[in-house]
């Protein structure tokens, strides 16, 4: 196995290993939040600015309640092709009958 191998399983496993001890933790800082949904440090710190993102304030520590997080991304569902023409097919009975 070469170095950069040895490096590149190296940093793999220690991702895994961040990952997996989120899942035991309700409240995220900065870091441990932009590894659970992905965003750069610099882009949360841009939705914090602009309140776009739910946070608390501790000091000068932000930081996230990863339940939070969860219904944040997931505010924004967009339907299927099925449930957008089942919408317009109700949408356009009702309709004829004005």
């Amino acid at each position: 196995m070469s170095s950069n191998e040895f490096n590149e399983l190296s940093a793999r496993l220690e991702r895994i290993e961040q990952i997996s001890l989120l899942q035991a933790k309700p409240i995220l800082d900065i870091k441990e939040a932009s590894l659970f949904i992905g965003f750069s440090i610099a882009h949360i710190y841009r939705l914090t600015s602009t309140r776009q993102i739910p946070h608390f304030k501790k000091g000068a520590k932000l930081l996230f309640k990863k339940d939070d997080l969860e219904a944040w991304m997931t505010e924004t569902r967009v339907m299927t092709e099925e449930e957008t023409e089942k919408r317009a097919a109700t949408y356009a009975a009702l309709s004829k009958r004005k």
